[in-house]
């Protein structure tokens, strides 16, 4: 194995994961710091209560692509074979640099979003078939509550379930990794699980109330 190149694609994938995406685009394009104002998360969700779609899906989009693009590191500079188990481990490190970025960016002052969508990114380089089926657990939950934060986590807890009862993957750091990951998305998102407790979380479809 290559170690400098190792080296170099871990600090590539934290200074891509610490690519603003909703401060610059909110800054460029509208003359804001996302981070004042709705919930106060430099995220897609955050984005799109603000801003409006328009602005917030491309802000999802890149922010995914950043852990897609840090986890497949390891297999463009071709550090270890396709089907050995090392490369995964690779791939999960550059993508624990990427979400370390994207919730402490150095081009931000260290003050980022909850690393929700980048790890998505992350785990679809990785299994790309459970994180689908996590996604569409995400979707569903998202249309039955129309809250992110529980389709967030939902889809989180449903990570490691599907991949360790379901799909029975043989890579032991990948299940530990699915497990931390689980863990660490309901601890960014203690402040959301108290708003829940006291019914005070926003739905992300707000009904418009009509005057009479």
């Amino acid at each position: 194995m290559n170690i400098p190149v190792l080296i170099l694609t871990f600090i590539l994938s934290y200074l891509i994961g610490s690519v603003p995406t909703s401060v610059w685009v909110g800054k460029s394009f509208h003359g804001i710091d996302i981070r004042e104002h709705g919930s106060g998360n430099a995220g897609a969700t955050n984005t799109i209560r603000v801003l409006g779609w328009k602005t917030g899906i491309p802000v999802a989009l890149i922010d995914v692509a950043k852990g897609w693009v840090a986890a497949m590191l390891p297999v463009f500079f071709q550090l270890a074979s396709k089907e050995g188990a090392l490369i995964i481990n690779l791939q999960i490190l550059n993508g624990l640099a990427a979400i370390v970025g994207h919730i402490f960016p150095l081009y931000a002052g260290f003050r980022g979003g909850k690393g929700v969508a980048t790890v998505f990114g992350v785990l679809l380089a990785i299994n790309p078939a459970v994180t689908g089926v996590c996604m569409g657990i995400f979707l569903l939950v998202l249309l039955v509550t129309g809250i992110v934060s529980v389709s967030s986590m939902s889809a989180g807890i449903a990570f490691p379930i599907c991949l360790i009862f379901i799909f029975n993957t043989p890579s032991l750091v990948l299940k530990i990794f699915s497990v931390l990951i689980a863990i660490a998305l309901l601890i960014t998102h203690r402040e959301n699980i108290g708003r829940l407790l006291k019914g005070e979380e926003k739905k992300l479809f707000q009904k418009k109330s009509t005057g009479t």
